[in-house]
């Protein structure tokens, strides 16, 4: 590709076809970035940043090198009447103003072969005619992880996963800028970098059961904004809004910091990335380091922005972020009430000292001594003293929730209470609220449940397939000698018709033929 080639590949006037647009993913995890999103993403910026000759950006998480080569055609017309010499001006910019860290030596060449049309930076096709070296300013270093009690001090890796590959010569993702040491920070903080962007790697295996993950992309961004720079940009999983493997300090730095001015919500990943399943969508923001103030929330689908909102990244008495603008004002009026919350009932995973896994029960037959037992997609009996936890509650009416349902949408994943008389239990793979005295108070419970009201509230915390006890923080608590409907709700609360039928929108009908969804639990939640 010849200079004019890369300079012709964002002219109106002529159309070439862009291969980054048909690569494949390496994983679910590590995705690349369409071109069409990597151009909304730096549009979110100040665009006189690319007009000026001083302005240095580094992708931290290079895969395709779109960022980089992006960003490039911007500066190359935004710098052409300050440096005129078309050759002068791309030797600059490749040299003083892009910067890359590859995740892999193979998206390294690919970065290379995307921002200076040659894999090697120095060759006679390289667009650039000033590097000395082949790896120009795209560096892909392979490093080791660093184990101390069995996991990578920096990123957390598994040594008995990570330490493996390594002896086997095998990827060990072992990703440069999150194995920074202080020292590395301070030295890369000393360049002065005025905007970090990427796309980072969502998560790595912790050597737990049934491909477990733990998220990694918290770590990207932590270290991005100890480098400080004037404005930092990434596409993220949204899983950390309110769940996420350990993302608990990482959410609420996040959403305590003010500087994050800008915020675009995509609640289907595919809107983003085809053919790949990312459970809760993703997001891309703009962190700004010199203003603060509220977040312009925009929420996409299809293409198309269907809502924006200026607001707070954190409601009052909140510890989530509520993604959907239209819902703020139906959780502060709900909260105003000043109720105590449903989680409060709701007990936490394994009450009575099961796993989800657990089988060693008779699936047919009942007989004295023994318990009714709700497992995985199946019912059977066991003796009573085998039960070794929450022996208090089995001789109390009760209700059991999945632990696993759907994929994190909001009012798709509909949960199917079971009403759980005395002489049940259940396994991991169901949550128990309660005890109830009564038989009339749990079917109350699970009228209560039974409402869009109830899974509209849930469905703002519950962006992953778990519904462990904290997404049913924002559910009220009701008086349940009495039964629930929407309608009593929807009075109750004083909503309005837009609000009534934004609920109405967002939930799925309660059909009661509606197929179940149980799913097992596994790595799609992190």
């Amino acid at each position: 590709m010849t200079g004019m080639d890369f300079l012709s590949g964002f002219k109106k006037d002529v159309y070439k076809p862009d291969i980054l647009t048909c690569l494949a993913n390496l994983s679910n995890d590590e995705v690349f970035t369409p071109p069409a999103l990597a151009n909304e993403i730096l549009d979110l910026l100040p665009q006189e940043l690319f007009k000026s000759k001083e302005t240095k950006f580094l992708d931290p998480v290079c895969k395709s090198g779109v960022f980089l080569r992006e960003i490039a055609k911007r500066l190359i017309i935004g710098l052409e009447k300050i440096i005129p010499d078309e050759q002068e001006r791309r030797n600059h910019i490749f040299t003083k103003q892009l910067f890359g860290i590859a995740i892999t030596e193979l998206t390294a060449l690919m970065s290379r072969r995307s921002v200076y049309c040659s894999q090697t930076a120095n060759s006679k096709y390289s667009v650039c005619t000033a590097f000395k070296d082949a790896n120009g300013n795209v560096k892909f270093v392979p490093i080791p992880h660093t184990f101390k009690n069995g996991n990578c001090i920096y990123c957390g890796a598994s040594e008995k996963e990570y330490g493996e590959q390594t002896r086997n010569k095998l990827e060990s993702h072992a990703y440069e800028f999150i194995h920074m040491t202080d020292k590395q920070i301070k030295e890369m903080t000393e360049m002065k970098f005025d905007v970090i962007i990427g796309n980072p790697p969502y998560q790595l295996s912790d050597g737990g059961a049934q491909a477990s993950a733990m998220p990694i992309y918290n770590k990207f961004v932590e270290n991005a904004i100890k480098l400080q720079p004037r404005y930092f940009t990434m596409i993220i999983p949204a899983r950390w809004y309110a769940g996420g493997k350990g993302l608990d300090s990482f959410r609420e730095t996040m959403l305590n910091d003010n500087r994050i001015r800008d915020l675009i919500d995509f609640p289907m990943a595919s809107d983003v990335f085809s053919g790949v399943d990312i459970k809760g969508g993703v997001c891309y923001f703009l962190w700004d380091r010199d203003k603060k103030g509220d977040c312009k929330v925009k929420t996409k689908k299809e293409g198309q922005i269907i809502s924006e909102m200026t607001r707070p990244l954190l409601e009052k008495n909140s510890d989530s972020f509520v993604r959907y603008n239209e819902a703020i004002s139906i959780l502060r009026k709900v909260q105003n009430k000043n109720e105590k919350s449903f989680a409060d009932i709701v007990n936490p995973a394994m009450t009575f000292g099961y796993r989800t896994f657990f089988k060693d029960y008779d699936l047919k037959n009942p007989a004295v001594g023994y318990v009714k037992m709700y497992g995985n997609l199946s019912v059977g009996y066991m003796e009573e003293d085998r039960i070794i936890a929450g022996k208090e509650f089995i001789d109390k009416w009760k209700v059991f929730i999945p632990e696993a349902i759907g994929i994190g949408v909001l009012g798709k994943d509909l949960l199917k209470p079971i009403l759980g008389e005395p002489k049940t239990v259940c396994t991991e793979t169901y949550i128990m609220n309660g005890p109830y005295e009564t038989k009339q108070e749990a079917e109350n419970v699970v009228s209560y449940i039974n409402t869009k009201f109830f899974h509209f509230l849930m469905g703002l915390r519950k962006n992953t397939q778990h519904a462990t006890q904290k997404v049913y923080r924002f559910i009220p608590m009701q008086d349940f000698t009495q039964s629930w409907t929407d309608e009593k709700l929807y009075k109750k609360y004083g909503l309005t018709k837009e609000e009534i039928a934004f609920v109405e929108s967002m939930v799925r009908p309660m059909d009661a033929n509606t197929k179940d969804e149980v799913t097992e639990d596994g790595a799609d939640d992190e």
